[in-house]
């Protein structure tokens, strides 16, 4: 069930449209979960050939590079995160209620369960904890910027911060709580499971702690103010 999920992707990112042709759409849905398993250092357009029994010439004919593969996938990933807040706290009137609904869908392992789109989201979403730094922790970020790639990052970003303006309308950091929440649900769900020291959550491993701790720091700054 994909709930008439779309978007539009940015131009910028792509030399040929890969939601044109079934090939495209391949390469798309194969490069997420061997990116996955291999990490984005690891990944190779000739691993992706391979997978997909056709040639690098072919991959290069619709990406530049790997580098513009992996926003053109967190796009996809930011994109659909910013939908599923909307349709889930449609019908919620609680500011508190919503940033918990929010935070739920940030730490999106104990979640995999929903299937809304035609890809393998559990490895989307893995992706999105290891690598999506390096789209911009690179040194084109201001070019990138420029270009709009990191617009659905954004987008996700002044949304949250607006929920929290509705829980309390005074305080001044909203943006800045927010792409940092969004940071924070993917490195210590990326701490819990492979760096252990650098958080309190590596007994159990459970999702909900990490969830938990996010929800405390956001109360918790949000009624400072």
């Amino acid at each position: 069930m994909q709930l008439g999920f779309q978007i539009k992707m940015n131009p910028g990112l792509y030399l040929k449209d890969p939601d044109n042709s079934e090939i495209g759409r391949r390469i798309i849905k194969n490069s997420i979960p061997l990116i996955a398993e291999h990490g984005y250092e690891q990944f190779t357009f000739r691993k992706l050939a391979i997978k997909i029994k056709s040639t690098e010439a072919t991959i290069y004919r619709y990406f530049e590079n790997k580098h513009k593969l992996l926003i053109y996938l967190m796009d996809l990933y930011w994109a659909f995160i910013q939908f599923q807040v909307h349709f889930q706290i449609n019908n919620i009137s609680s500011p508190k209620q919503k940033i918990e609904r929010i935070v739920d869908l940030l730490v999106w392992e104990d979640n995999d369960s929903q299937d809304y789109l035609d890809l393998d989201q559990k490895a989307l979403y893995h992706i999105a904890v290891a690598e999506s730094s390096k789209t911009y922790l690179s040194k084109d970020v201001d070019e990138h910027n420029k270009e709009m790639f990191y617009k659905p990052y954004k987008d996700l970003c002044v949304l949250i911060a607006s929920i929290f303006k509705e829980y309390n309308p005074n305080y001044e950091y909203s943006r800045t709580l927010a792409s940092s929440i969004v940071e924070l649900s993917h490195c210590q769900f990326y701490f819990m499971n492979h760096l252990p020291n650098l958080c309190d959550f590596s007994d159990k491993k459970d999702p909900k702690e990490v969830e938990a701790f996010l929800e405390s720091l956001i109360f918790s700054s949000l009624k400072s103010a």
